[in-house]
């Protein structure tokens, strides 16, 4: 196993996959070839020629090939990723609905598609079709009963406390970022650190596995280290592999303390407040009140609290309370622990904690 943690291979992805154990990632990020189909070159309105996709790794016989050869890698994929992992894959309007297919066929469960749109596309020179300027992402897990990692928490906070929406603003990778030499891109497709970023950190945990099978310049792999996660990498093309092993050498790690994330609140255990009158940990005919100690209620020996005329659970008593249909009556209402006032949430952790 070790031979597949934190390296890279320079070679067929094809045939690296097949000597890869079962179950052995928990992520995987893909970003085949996309088939672009470009017939001719491209040029601006002033004849000069337009440095876009022409590489030759980017081009089939026909769909045909094409598809056998997804057919092929997504087989593999699925077969190396472990039980409760998922797998991101990339592409544009050419290739990522053939990809879609190829994927439900082989019974992943497709979770979400997300659109990244490109605030600097490349404008349509031509002028004879809308400007494409976005790139769709399918994310899916091993199957339908998987249990996969989606870090809500953490994405929520990176938003600004906003649910993370399907659609993704980052431009494409240009800048000190890009890599060149002799004033040319090194590779005509590198992704962006910042897509890479929010990928692994919503969907895996510091520690888990990743496998980038089209591993390019090593965006994957580089995000990957920094994060705290472990990374292999594949890539064919030997121009790229060796920039990609520069820019791993010199990607350093995200000090230790600074990889913990937000716990999702579905993974916390469950504790009713009636568990904590059960255990005697709050009494009934305890008093407890809002922050600013101007309402009271009384605890019952069922767990449910009195307040006035008002009778139920801490959550409905407090959202009748503020006049809203639902609210967190763990964080509502305090109590007094000897001289000191603290949420009745503090004791739900403490019996969580085991130190009751």
């Amino acid at each position: 196993m070790s031979k597949f943690i934190n390296k890279i291979i320079n070679g067929n992805s094809l045939e690296i996959l097949k000597i890869i154990p079962d179950k052995t990632f928990n992520l995987i990020f893909a970003d085949p070839p996309y088939n672009l189909q470009i017939g001719e070159k491209l040029k601006r309105p002033d004849d000069s020629k337009v440095n876009g996709v022409d590489d030759k790794w980017d081009q089939f016989k026909s769909f045909k090939h094409y598809d056998d050869f997804c057919k092929e890698w997504l087989k593999e994929c699925k077969r190396i990723l472990k039980d409760n992992g998922s797998i991101w894959v990339i592409g544009s309007y050419h290739n990522i609905f053939r990809l879609g297919f190829h994927l439900q066929n082989l019974n992943y469960w497709l979770l979400n598609d997300i659109i990244w749109r490109k605030n600097n596309p490349m404008p349509n020179f031509r002028g004879t079709r809308f400007t494409n300027a976005h790139e769709t992402l399918i994310w899916a897990s091993k199957n339908k009963k998987s249990k996969y990692t989606f870090n809500y928490q953490s994405l929520k906070c990176l938003n600004d406390d906003l649910q993370m929406r399907s659609d993704w603003t980052f431009p494409i990778c240009s800048g000190k970022e890009r890599l060149k030499k002799n004033g040319k891109k090194v590779h005509s497709t590198q992704k962006p650190e910042a897509l890479l970023h929010r990928i692994i950190l919503a969907t895996t945990n510091k520690g888990d596995s990743i496998l980038d099978p089209f591993l390019g310049t090593g965006t994957t792999a580089t995000v990957a280290k920094k994060l705290g996660r472990k990374y292999f990498g594949i890539e064919k093309d030997k121009k790229y592999f060796k920039a990609a092993n520069e820019r791993i050498d010199k990607a350093k790690v995200i000090e230790e303390s600074y990889l913990d994330t937000l716990e999702n609140n579905k993974s916390k255990p469950r504790v009713p407040f009636g568990s904590l009158v059960e255990l005697g940990i709050i009494k009934p005919g305890m008093s407890i009140f809002d922050q600013k100690k101007k309402i009271n209620a009384k605890i019952m020996v069922d767990g449910s609290i009195k307040h006035k005329e008002s009778s139920g659970s801490i959550h409905k008593v407090a959202a009748k309370i503020m006049g809203t249909e639902s609210y967190n009556g763990w964080t509502y209402w305090y109590c007094n622990i000897g001289d000191t006032i603290v949420p009745i949430d503090n004791l739900r952790q403490r019996f969580l904690s085991k130190n009751i």
